[in-house]
């Protein structure tokens, strides 16, 4: 059995060396894939379009919207000069928020009066939305406190207000609280599980349309073996994958990896078997390229959204949130972001681990069965 298998891992590495673009294949688009997320892949919002109405035109106002402007959140596009304008850029799409001081505004804050600032936001993309509200709160909080403790007029404080409250904020392992930290790592599982599922798909069904599948049966070569011939290649593959895309996210984008690589290695080879099930799957599954790809589409997506890399699985509804427990890369990417940012071993991730082996068995489990009826 040795012997077969061993061939079935030469011919599988002789048909990548022969094949002059399987190199760039393998490792060229990885390497793009993660600079293009590594960059676009982000919560941070910053330069959105802003439109300007200032119509108290006071020291106050003039010091709140240098505010807006000097933290680099926020782009000044247009100084209104009337409220239609306002209306006009918001409509037209050159401005995601407006900011609109009215007549008084100086003269309120100085009274000790409720000196409100409007602000109107373009809800059609409700993230920039939400978050550039966020900023807004952030910089009109700041700046009512610095006014407040200017005040001269300290007469208008009631008894017993001068009791304050100290925030003290302290992030624990992402202390710049980065978002390539946390996207980073999320890519690495994503794109090492789209390049192992399409890898072995493809492969094995191109080898149905050429006809050498039938050759490979009439052959001494078992069934079981042939599949471990196949997947094998596949797996080592991936590993290097992920060694690959995990370098190139600390050197170039200088995210720390403070874990332990075997605890790395073992959650990436339970994963990475997993992978190759799905893969498996979907080629007992077509009969074609065209519909192992269209299978394949359909498949990677959901399984992106379901796992928790982008949208939290816990803002979900409950009967997506079960469906999540069958996702893979839901339980690696707890692992690779713990091992990656928090150091942690098997002693913690031993729950993400135990349900990443038994997904890869059932699923290898269930290919491989059905794989063997497709042969007979």
């Amino acid at each position: 059995m040795l012997e077969r298998l061993q061939v079935m891992l030469m011919k599988e590495f002789l048909e990548l060396r022969r094949d002059r673009w399987a190199m760039f294949r393998l490792v060229v688009p990885l390497l793009i894939q993660m600079l293009v997320f590594g960059y676009a892949a982000t919560f941070t919002v910053n330069h959105v379009a802003t439109t300007v109405l200032d119509l108290d035109n006071s020291q106050q106002s003039r010091a709140l919207i240098s505010r807006f402007v000097a933290t680099g959140r926020f782009h000044v596009v247009d100084w209104a000069t009337h409220e239609r304008q306002v209306t006009e850029d918001i409509n037209s799409g050159l401005a995601t928020v407006a900011i609109v001081i009215h007549a008084g505004f100086a003269r309120d804050l100085e009274n000790g009066k409720t000196a409100p600032v409007q602000v109107n936001v373009d809800g059609t993309n409700s993230n920039t939305a939400l978050i550039a509200l966020g900023y807004v709160s952030q910089i009109v909080s700041l700046y009512e406190q610095e006014q407040s403790s200017l005040s001269p007029d300290r007469s208008r404080i009631p008894m017993g207000s001068s009791v304050r409250l100290a925030l003290a904020i302290q992030p624990w392992f992402n202390e710049g609280l980065k978002d390539h930290w946390f996207f980073i790592p999320g890519v690495i599982g994503t794109i090492t599980l789209l390049q192992v599922v399409t890898l072995t798909a493809f492969a094995i069904v191109r080898e149905r349309e050429v006809g050498t599948l039938e050759q490979i049966m009439v052959s001494p070569i078992r069934p079981v073996e042939f599949i471990l011939g196949k997947i094998l290649p596949f797996f080592l593959i991936g590993l290097g994958d992920v060694m690959l895309v995990s370098v190139f996210g600390v050197m170039w984008f200088r995210v720390p990896f403070v874990g332990n690589p075997l605890v790395m290695f073992l959650g990436s080879s339970l994963f990475l078997l997993a992978a190759l099930g799905l893969g498996l799957l979907l080629s007992t599954l077509s009969r074609t390229q065209q519909q192992a790809f269209a299978l394949n589409f359909f498949l990677i997506n959901p399984l992106f959204i379901l796992s928790g890399f982008a949208f939290p699985i816990a803002s979900m509804p409950f009967w997506l949130r079960a469906l999540t427990y069958i996702n893979p890369l839901r339980y690696f990417l707890v692992v690779i972001r713990a091992v990656f940012l928090k150091g942690v071993g098997v002693a913690v991730l031993w729950p993400d681990l135990v349900a990443l082996a038994a997904l890869a068995t059932a699923l290898l489990g269930l290919s491989v069965l059905r794989f063997r009826k497709s042969l007979d």
